[in-house]
Parts: structure tokens; C-alpha cells; sequence
């Protein structure tokens, strides 16, 4: 039998034929280790266990044609957080991860004095995001809505693997916050945000759903869609937190500026130095 270092090594020419991390393998065997009770460091030069062996080749040979990890694992780790994961639904990123962390923080300076936060998650998609705030602020209460059946489905046995009470809703983005008539004190979306002519990695491009990439001409439909029904949906003191693409920040600073003369809008970097959040807040009295 092969030892575990051999096994992760065995990949590397096809890998680096791929053009793909060396690290992707490591990380394969620690996630299949890990499932069995397996301290990989500490048994990193002894013989592999035929069943992690068979797992292991069978993935690695879906890896190399470029599938995604996640989707091979059917599950990605977020906020600390195993979110299950399959072609309906995208990745969630590590990104992703430092907008929860400031939506965290500024709901705790903002809401302070509040028993609850009425929050909604747009397009919600694995659930990443909304399971991951309510399990860490108990005050959150939270709606998460996807355009897409089966993302729903698959956010909905997240939730109840985490135990998290989310209430899902099927419709185009702010719509069925807006056919429910409520009044949110926090809106966070991570929506479609890539220009529709961008050309995407092949893992990416050929494994992950295009209806959650993908966000019209210049990339900004579905901010001008949330920004339409703020008024709608926003108590008049609330906030809203959105992911943004790297080069997007002027552009929706514009929209933001025109949408929403009175209200306080901040573009955050994120670990890289990129500009990657959006925070828009309302102090109370402008909206309608």
C-alpha cells in the first residue's frame, strides 16, 4: 500500500499539467483523513487505507478535469462551517467569509439596543452566508430567498444540518421580501456580479451554475434591482451589505450616491487589498 505522502504526490505531474495547486491534493486527502478519524500529519508516511486510497484516486480524477473540490467533497467550509454544496449552488468563497465578519460587526455597533435584527439574505444560494450569520448573532432573524428551486433545497438541508432557524423563500431577488410585506433591518447580497461577456477559469466556467455568475452587460443589474426595492423592504434605520467585484467600486458608489442621496455608503477592502464590500447605511428618516 502506499504511504499518504506518496499518495498526494503521485498527482503532482498531472496537476501541474492542469494548472492546478499542488496543494489541491493535500487538501483532498486531509477533508477524506478527516471523515475517518485520521490524523494525516501523524500518519502521513505509513500505508493509506484501501478506502481512503479508492475515494481519493476517484477524486483526484474528477480534480484534474478541472471539477471543482468542493463539489467532488459535496461539501466547503465556511465561517467554520461545513455548508454542503452541489452543481446548483455556487462555492462559497473565503471572501465571502470577511463580509460576514464587518456584517457582524456592524450590526452589533448598529443594533445594539435591539432584542432582534430582522435581516434577509439575497439570493441566498447554498445558505452560506444567512446560516452563518444566524449562528453566530442569536438576535438574527433571517429570511433567505434564490431564484432558484434548487439552490433553495439545497439551502434548506443546511440549515437543517446546523440547526439554523432560516426561512426560505423561491423568487427573483427582493421579490418575495416584497410580496411578504416586510420590514428588514439588514439586507446582505452577494449577488451575480460578473459581466456577461467576462471569460471565466474552466472550473468555474464549466462546473458552477451561470445563473449565479453572471450579472448583465456591465456586471451591475442586480444592485440597481436591490437598490429599487430598498424603500420597500428597509426600516428607516438599516443597513445593507453587499459583495462587489474588484473594479465595481465607483460604478455602484454612483448608483448608490444617486439611489440614496442621505445615506452613508463605504467600500471596504478585503485581506488581499482589493475592493470587494459594499456597506450602505441608514441612519433613520430617509426612506419612504
Amino acid at each position: 500500500m502506499p504511504s499518504y505522502r506518496q499518495l498526494v504526490h503521485q498527482w503532482d505531474a498531472q496537476l501541474q499539467q492542469h494548472q492546478i495547486p499542488l496543494e489541491t491534493a493535500r487538501v483532498f486527502l486531509l477533508e477524506l483523513t478527516r471523515q475517518q478519524d485520521v490524523d494525516l500529519y501523524l500518519n502521513y508516511e505509513q500505508p493509506a487505507s484501501e478506502s481512503i486510497i479508492q475515494a481519493f484516486e476517484a477524486g483526484m480524477a474528477r480534480i484534474v478535469k478541472q471539477e471543482p473540490l468542493a463539489y467532488v467533497l459535496g461539501y466547503s467550509w465556511f465561517y467554520g462551517y461545513p455548508i454542503q454544496v452541489n452543481e446548483d449552488v455556487l462555492i462559497p468563497r473565503p471572501e465571502t467569509e470577511e463580509l460576514v465578519a464587518q456584517i457582524l460587526a456592524r450590526t452589533d455597533e448598529l443594533f445594539t439596543d435591539s432584542s432582534f435584527i430582522e435581516a434577509a439574505d439575497i439570493g441566498t444560494g447554498s445558505g452560506a452566508i444567512a446560516l452563518a450569520l444566524a449562528k453566530e448573532e442569536p438576535k438574527m432573524r433571517m429570511v433567505a430567498t434564490d431564484i432558484s428551486e434548487k439552490a433553495i433545497a439545497v439551502a434548506q438541508t443546511n440549515a437543517r444540518a446546523l440547526a439554523v432557524p432560516v426561512r426560505f423563500l423561491v423568487g427573483d431577488m427582493a421579490q418575495p421580501l416584497i410580496e411578504q410585506r416586510l420590514k428588514l433591518d439588514l439586507v446582505v447580497c452577494n449577488p451575480p456580479y460578473i459581466p456577461d461577456q467576462e471569460v471565466l477559469e474552466a472550473s468555474v466556467a464549466e462546473y458552477e451554475p451561470h445563473v449565479a455568475l453572471f450579472g448583465g452587460e456591465d456586471g451591475l443589474k442586480f444592485y440597481r434591482q436591490v437598490f429599487a426595492a430598498a424603500p420597500l423592504i428597509l426600516k428607516d434605520k438599516a443597513l445593507m451589505a453587499f459583495e462587489i467585484g474588484w473594479n465595481q467600486k465607483e460604478a455602484l458608489l454612483q448608483e448608490v450616491a444617486a439611489a440614496f442621496p442621505e445615506a452613508q455608503a463605504e467600500v471596504v477592502r478585503d485581506i488581499n487589498g482589493k475592493d470587494r464590500m459594499l456597506f450602505v447605511t441608514f441612519s433613520g428618516g430617509q426612506q419612504e
